[in-house]
């Protein structure tokens, strides 16, 4: 079973396997996004699923914290992506700590675009922990 990183890595191959091909059969896509001696873990699939319902309300959020002149469609996909990963895991998994969903972002911007999307990543996140309220 993939542990909560390799998860997320996968959900973010996933993901942008379906954002090229909406129609396309999940569990093929699963099965292509998980190494062959693994399976698919629950935690994937909440996140894949998570944002893929959560869509629209999560581009929103991002939209508006984008610098004037900017929207959606000027990001690359990975990034925007990341960022819908990186923000739903924010909002949507109350027991992962701020800090954890930030950084995990950051490493899957490193991986998949570069410092300067990692860097544009903690940017658009950080104003979500900041409005975050404390627990």
């Amino acid at each position: 079973m993939l542990g909560r990183h390799e998860s997320r890595e996968a959900a973010f191959k996933a993901l942008f396997a379906l954002a090229g091909n909406p129609d396309a059969d999940r569990q093929a896509v699963y099965a292509d996004v998980v190494p062959e001696d693994e399976t698919a873990s629950a935690y994937m699939i909440t996140l894949i699923d998570g944002v893929l319902a959560h869509t629209a309300e999560l581009d929103a959020a991002i939209e508006g914290k984008l610098k004037k002149g900017w929207s959606l469609s000027r990001l690359t996909k990975p990034d925007l992506i990341v960022l819908r990963l990186g923000l739903y895991e924010l909002q949507f998994e109350p027991d992962l700590p701020a800090k954890v969903a930030v950084n995990e972002a950051i490493e899957l911007a490193k991986t998949y675009s570069d410092d300067q999307a990692a860097r544009f990543v903690n940017g658009i996140l950080g104003h979500f922990v900041s409005a975050a309220p404390k627990a």
